[in-house]
């Protein structure tokens, strides 16, 4: 993999090998690739970019530059995006005033959310900004796209002052410089989209630039932005410079692509804006529906953030996440990912729900946040060579093959596209049909068959006794179709099962207590992670018959860290050509808050399932519902684009924009189409994010006027001002028109 040395000036830059050549272009650079193969890698995206600026806190006359994997188009800084890879450091960020709250490293991260009544309506907005002050929120996000609800504002922000509802208030705008002024006199922080601010809406054509029409297209917006950066200054406001993956302009990405990178070079327009007439009292977002995509664009807006020596503030958040616990999880995912890494100092959890209850999961996902910045959670330092930050790569372990002369097939007690296991009692096998169902699978005459959704292989911490025939049965019968049995050595030593998956640790490794099982029999090894190199050496010699590694770092550890131990283990595991299949393992304690659950298993999990690391998951709760674990499992692995096992939705959160009751028509929709696997609704109760958030979507409604709903295909609209009462049946028939429908399952 080339790397390249940027000097200062960088007139004119080489990499070392002569493969790449990198011409100056304003404060970015376009990179040619001369060798055949990396040529071919950027054709789709010949205007590949890059910031060659130098570190001037580094000490050092180069910036070394990167691909973000092996062929990738994508350079990046050869820099740290977070303080430190082995442990949760909190990023050191500057404090921003909003209103007489300081947002900062130095203060709690900050948790927030945003009305959802019409803004020309003040007394049901001043209602709900109490109610949501109440709860506990530090700011409140008002949307304000017209003069009248400008105007409309100084009444709610009188209207609160007069009730002793000192709350600071964030005006949210699109499209509307002028508006932005007008409110800026007295909110207290203005939300501009750098998509549409200046620009016009994205009609997703391809343009060509010249350097110069780019350089005039900058000028542009500079005119526009500028009085709204010199208004903040004279009133004291502060400012989110705040990035949405889907309404990027048509001009950053005919330059960038619909990209992380894109979305970072679109906030570092306005930034410089900023930084030029010497404001310096906002801060970033780079939101996405897409978690994987979220986590990108925050990892490279700090890494090119330490390369330039800036430390402004990040506002956190998944966008159009969706309800329940679908958007806790997404949320969970995106947001808790990135504050193992030390990166938040404030976060909205988006949920399509009343805006006072996304208050609860905001706070635990922000004290999950603080406690392990507080208590720098982690492992001992290692170095960090394979994981890929800013461009996906999964890392896939390699499935188990079946061997000659074995009787059952365990090719299918993992899943190529992400596993599922769950912790099975003898209980549970007193009602096999119950036990069958609850594990997802198909009934047919008693018998069980793997469906779409069915568990993949079970733990099972005790045997039946070896004369419980009835339970046997029930267990060869999942075994025969290729559902994992696994067990304790020491349960498999004392009532074998045959052709069971036999759990062992390091200790009995050692010690060679696995060598009285029969010669072959299929191994699964949990680890720590935090294991002295030298300790896990014992692996390679039973490797042949090792079918899966468990993970599992007790939560309950005061300094342990789960992600920090399993990136290290995956270190370990890639530096040694050991392509095991890894599931993520967590027991909970008793008395686990539901909420807890989701939020802590897309963080710990989560984290890692982004980077492409890890197989599957096993979640244990003793005092849960199973099928809430089963459910909270796929959705995990959903949720980090792995299984699709259901309907996807990307789900706005609404706001005074929304043209529908979404709650109400999200809960129809939901209700009628839940089970098209592979399928993708948007949800969008206005333009706003419509068509751009709807970039992963396959089918889009979208409020287009009162009363009247838009649907897409992709970006695409193709049936305009379609009533109400007739949308949700029209797009159930657009979804058979385009041969995606499939009937509803029978009960049986």
């Amino acid at each position: 993999m080339a790397t390249g040395a940027v000097p200062a000036s960088f007139p004119h830059i080489t990499t070392r090998d002569g493969s790449l050549n990198l011409a100056k272009s304003v404060d970015f650079t376009r990179a040619r690739f001369l060798s055949k193969s990396l040529r071919r890698n950027v054709v789709r995206n010949p205007r590949t970019r890059l910031s060659v600026t130098r570190n001037p806190n580094s000490g050092s006359e180069t910036v070394e530059l990167e691909p973000a994997s092996d062929g990738s188009p994508l350079l990046v800084p050869k820099q740290k995006y977070c303080e430190s890879v082995h442990k949760t450091v909190r990023r050191k960020t500057r404090t921003v005033l909003v209103g007489n709250v300081p947002l900062g490293s130095e203060h709690p991260i900050r948790i927030q959310t945003m009305t959802t009544s019409d803004t020309k309506d003040v007394a049901k907005t001043v209602q709900e900004v109490m109610r949501i002050a109440d709860k506990g929120a530090d700011f409140v996000r008002i949307t304000v796209q017209g003069r009248k609800e400008a105007d409309a504002c100084f009444e709610i922000k009188n209207s609160l002052v007069q009730k002793n509802y000192n709350i600071p208030l964030v005006a949210d705008i699109h499209f509307a410089p002028a508006v932005a002024l007008r409110v800026a006199e007295c909110f207290d922080k203005i939300r501009v989209n750098p998509g549409n601010f200046a620009d016009r809406r994205a009609q997703f054509e391809k343009l060509e630039y010249t350097d110069d029409d780019y350089q005039k297209e900058l000028e542009h917006i500079e005119k526009v932005f500028t009085p709204l950066v010199e208004k903040c200054k004279q009133y004291g406001r502060a400012m989110r410079i705040g990035t949405n993956h889907g309404s990027l302009s048509d001009r950053i990405m005919s330059y960038y692509g619909d990209s992380p990178r894109g979305m970072v070079e679109s906030a570092f327009e306005f930034a410089r804006i900023c930084r030029k007439h010497d404001f310096h009292n906002f801060v970033f977002s780079m939101k996405a529906s897409n978690p994987v995509v979220m986590v990108q664009a925050y990892r490279l807006l700090v890494a090119e953030m330490y390369v330039q020596g800036w430390d402004y503030p990040l506002h956190l958040g998944v966008t159009e996440a969706g309800e329940g616990e679908d958007g806790r999880m997404k949320s969970a995912i995106g947001i808790g990912t990135l504050l193992m890494d030390g990166l938040g100092d404030t976060i909205r959890v988006s949920l399509t729900e009343p805006p006072e209850l996304e208050i609860d999961p905001c706070r635990r996902l922000a004290n999950l946040g603080t406690l392990a910045a507080e208590r720098q959670i982690g492992v001992a330092p290692f170095e960090e060579k394979h994981r890929r930050y800013f461009d996906f790569q999964r890392r896939s372990g390699q499935l188990p093959l079946q061997k000659e002369g074995e009787e059952v097939d365990y090719r299918g007690v993992l899943h190529r596209d992400g596993s599922v296991l769950m912790s099975v009692t003898l209980d549970q096998l007193k009602t096999p049909e119950l036990l069958y169902r609850s594990l997802a699978a198909k009934l047919v005459i008693g018998m069980p068959f793997k469906d779409l959704a069915t568990v993949d292989s079970i733990l099972l911490r005790e045997l039946p006794p070896v004369d419980d025939a009835d339970a046997r049965l029930a267990l060869k019968r999942l075994i025969d179709i290729s559902m994992g049995i696994i067990t304790p050595l020491s349960e498999q030593l004392t009532k074998p099962l045959p052709n069971a998956i036999v759990l062992v640790n390091l200790k009995e490794l050692s010690s060679g207590a696995h060598t009285l099982l029969p010669e072959g029999t299929r191994l699964a090894v949990s680890l720590r992670g935090d294991e002295k190199y030298e300790d896990l050496e014992i692996i390679k010699s039973v490797k042949d018959n090792l079918i899966m590694v468990l993970h599992n770092l007790p939560l309950e550890g005061e300094k342990d860290s789960r992600v920090h131990a399993a990136r290290r283990l995956f270190e370990y595991l890639e530096e040694n050509g050991l392509n095991l299949p890894v599931i993520h393992h967590i027991e909970f304690p008793q008395n686990t808050h539901r909420d807890d659950l989701v939020i802590a298993a897309g963080t710990n999990t989560g984290a890692l399932l982004v980077d492409g690391l890890g197989d599957g998951l096993l979640l244990e709760a003793q005092d849960q519902d199973f099928e809430f674990l089963r459910n909270t499992s796929f959705n995990l692995l959903q949720g980090c684009r792995m299984r699709n096992t259901k309907t996807e939705y990307v789900s706005c959160p609404s706001c005074g924009r929304t043209l529908f009751d979404l709650q109400e028509i999200s809960a129809q929709i939901r209700e009628k189409t839940s089970h098209l696997p592979g399928v993708s609704i948007a949800i969008m109760g206005c333009i706003v994010n419509g068509p751009g958030e709807m970039a992963d979507a396959d089918f889009g409604y979208v409020g287009g006027a009162p009363g009247k709903i838009d649907l897409y295909v992709g970006k695409t609209v193709v049936k305009r001002g379609i009533a109400m009462e007739q949308a949700t049946d029209a797009l159930i028939q657009l979804i058979k028109d385009h041969g995606r429908w499939i009937d509803p399952p029978v009960e049986e």
